[in-house]
């Protein structure tokens, strides 16, 4: 099918971060309403999966992560209710440490606080879970899930300038 579309997944990454039984999460505006959601966000072109989860829990929690594992690869799909959007989304979620909260940052704006949740209050509220990825995430690491880092690999390609196409001047 040479015309058809090419179905492209929404790459996403994700930290779950554990101190105490307790797991940062962030609590986030999202067009379904206020939504709790592991710090997470898109892999942004010329970063690696790495580069993209420090810098998306920075963002959104305003704590310097260190990722020590990847916890999994997961695919979902999800239907927004509002506008019919069919989404697929490709999550890699990364076991890690965060320090304390940088002074003075300012967080994304459509975060509202960050807060730690032990497993059984999260379970307690899955109508709030923006995806169920969340609730994944944090059982698969409870359940000790820990793969080496070096499964994810980064070609050194991901980090040269764009290529512009070739203008066709005649």
């Amino acid at each position: 099918m040479p015309n058809a579309l090419r179905w492209k997944p929404s790459v996403t990454v994700a930290a779950v971060i554990e101190h105490a039984g307790r797991y940062l999460l962030v609590e986030e505006h999202t067009p379904e309403g206020l939504r709790l959601n592991n710090p997470a966000g898109h892999l942004e072109p010329g970063e690696s999966p790495l580069e993209a989860v420090i810098r998306e829990v920075l963002e959104e929690t305003g704590r310097c992560f260190v990722p020590q594992a990847l916890v999994g690869v997961y695919l979902s799909r999800f239907q927004r209710a509002a506008t019919g959007e069919d989404v697929t989304y490709l999550r890699l979620a990364f076991a890690g440490t965060a320090g304390e909260p940088e002074a003075g940052r300012v967080l994304d704006a459509e975060i509202v606080r960050t807060l730690w949740l032990t497993p059984q209050e999260l379970q307690a509220c899955p109508a709030l879970h923006r995806s169920p990825l969340l609730m994944r995430c944090v059982a698969d690491h409870q359940a000790g899930q820990r793969h080496p880092l070096g499964l994810i690999c980064t070609d050194p390609s991901v980090h040269l300038p764009a290529v512009k196409p070739a203008s066709s001047d005649t």
